[in-house]
């Protein structure tokens, strides 16, 4: 399974924003900037992530976007679900009537299995978590010589 490019750079900015939550809101060009992603592009992931309620905007002089709730009550799985949809590799594990061998396919379970396993994981990392790697191999990096 490969997740889209919307979900990976829309992952790279939420945690580029909650990086910089003390700023309070932060602009999508500095964003677009600091992750070296079209503005454009940007754009087009931020309407999906306000959608969902993860994310607040602001117009105006002082206007940004910041996360809508702490970090730490954030988890991968919201925002990787926000792109791709279900974590369930089929159809058929949420909605056994897609496949008329539901009841007869061995192969069901072992996907459900899958499915279960990715979504425990992405529930178990919470995006304050990535904040403090990313900020933490930043530090690291502006301190090289």
């Amino acid at each position: 399974m490969k997740f889209s490019t919307k979900t990976r750079y829309g992952l790279r900015f939420m945690v580029n924003l909650g990086s910089n939550v003390k700023d309070g809101n932060v602009q999508l060009s500095d964003i677009a900037k600091d992750e070296n992603i079209s503005e454009k592009y940007l754009s087009q992931i931020v309407i999906p992530l306000k959608s969902a309620g993860l994310i607040l905007s602001e117009r105006g002089a002082n206007g940004g976007y910041r996360l809508a709730r702490a970090a730490k009550n954030i988890n991968l799985k919201e925002i990787v679900e926000v792109f791709e949809g279900s974590l369930y590799p089929v159809d058929c594990v949420t909605d056994p009537g897609t496949c008329e061998r539901g009841t007869l396919c061995v192969t069901q379970e072992v996907w459900k299995k899958v499915g279960d396993a990715l979504i425990i994981t992405l529930e178990n990392i919470n995006l304050e978590s990535l904040i403090n790697d990313h900020l933490q191999r930043k530090q690291i990096l502006d301190y090289s010589i």
